[in-house]
């Protein structure tokens, strides 16, 4: 039972259903981006003979990363970018099965 009105409940439909597909992009792109900043910072810290030799992997697909400070700026770059675009596909799937915009 609730208190809202016919309207009131169609409202709080609309706007509850859709997803800010760009949020979500962002979102996905801050989360990709710094997991592999901290990972990358963190064998920089810890330094040693061969420090990240699976994480330097990387550099066959993203140009210029290497396990260094510079390399993990380079890294979010490219992560964040990669992060967006499965967000926003994400978002704009789901809102393609949360019906029309009204």
């Amino acid at each position: 039972m609730s208190d809202l009105t016919r309207e009131e409940e169609r409202e709080v439909e609309r706007v509850m259903m859709r997803l800010n597909a760009q949020a979500w992009g962002v979102s996905f792109g801050l989360i990709f981006g710094l997991g592999l900043f901290v990972a990358t910072i963190i064998l920089v810290i810890r330094g040693g003979e061969n420090p990240g030799q699976h994480l330097k992997l990387l550099a066959a697909y993203f140009p210029g990363f290497s396990v260094t400070t510079l390399g993990a700026f380079i890294g979010f770059v490219y992560m964040f970018v990669i992060g967006y675009g499965f967000g926003r596909v994400i978002g704009w799937v789901y809102n393609i099965f949360a019906g029309p915009r009204r």
